[in-house]
């Protein structure tokens, strides 16, 4: 798992356009009024870039929107070291062509970088469908995110795997701080170690749907949410002497090849 490289594309206005729509109705974020606009904080981008983690080392990590209505999205993008692309629209009411351009990158990324392994493309738009098959022509794993009541079934279809956002952020904690302005600070602060963990168990818990996790296979994503993660910071010599520090936080039993790690319930 340590060697995988993934790369994420996110065709965000899609994103945040469904998760809209999901509370004001079907169709509202597409009136001109409400879409040229600025937008309040709906998407978990830290949620969506934890689980993109359990995949491998993010090594690309590229958003595609007309930005100039999302500036309250700036810390959270910032934290999850997004590079933005900007997309202007056509006209007033056009579509804004993330998806072609998207779509076109992803494929030039795949062809200069063979190394990366898993392609995550976050938007629900059946447009997406071909890219979906010369990703995997290519001999990667694409992986679609998208919201249960937008996402095309198509689209989904074509994936190597497909998760819904309602899924994934369904025990996010608040560190997105969705709903609420920008704010955050610069400083590295050392995370809290069972916060951290969890999260980590619970993402690699989600994509093998199994509440059992093997121990060898958590450092890695921790490393990935938090690069500063180190057991010295906890008073730990090894990664195993931190997990038994919280029993109440962390059942272990062995397993066939290593120690399986759960959450305490």
């Amino acid at each position: 798992m340590g060697k995988e490289t993934v790369a994420v594309y996110w065709d965000f206005e899609n994103i945040h356009a469904s998760l809209y729509d999901s509370v004001n109705g079907s169709g509202g974020y597409g009136r001109t009024q409400n879409r040229n606009k600025h937008q309040d904080l709906l998407v978990n981008v830290q949620a969506l870039y934890d689980f993109a983690t359990t995949y491998g080392n993010v090594a690309i990590n590229k958003a595609y929107c007309n930005w100039q209505w999302f500036s309250k999205y700036r810390h959270s993008l910032l934290k999850c070291a997004v590079e933005l692309i900007q997309i202007f629209p056509p006209g007033a009411s056009a579509k804004n062509g993330a998806d072609i351009k998207l779509s076109l990158d992803a494929i030039e990324d795949v062809l200069r970088f063979p190394h990366i392994s898993s392609i995550i493309v976050i938007g629900g738009d059946s447009d997406f469908i071909p890219l979906a098959q010369k990703i995997k022509a290519a001999g990667k794993d694409l992986i679609g995110i998208g919201c249960k009541s937008s996402t095309n079934q198509h689209w989904a279809n074509s994936c190597s795997d497909f998760k819904y956002y309602d899924a994934l952020v369904v025990d996010s904690q608040a560190e997105e701080d969705v709903g609420n302005e920008d704010v955050g600070s610069d400083i590295i602060q050392v995370k809290d170690p069972v916060e951290l963990l969890s999260k980590a168990i619970k993402q690699i818990s989600k994509r093998t749907g199994d509440e059992w996790v093997v121990k060898a296979a958590i450092r890695p994503i921790v490393k990935r949410l938090d690069p500063t993660f180190d057991e010295s910071n906890y008073e730990c010599k090894t990664f195993s002497e931190l997990l038994k520090k919280y029993p109440k936080s962390f059942k272990i039993k062995p397993g066939e090849h290593d120690h399986l790690v759960s959450l305490v319930a």
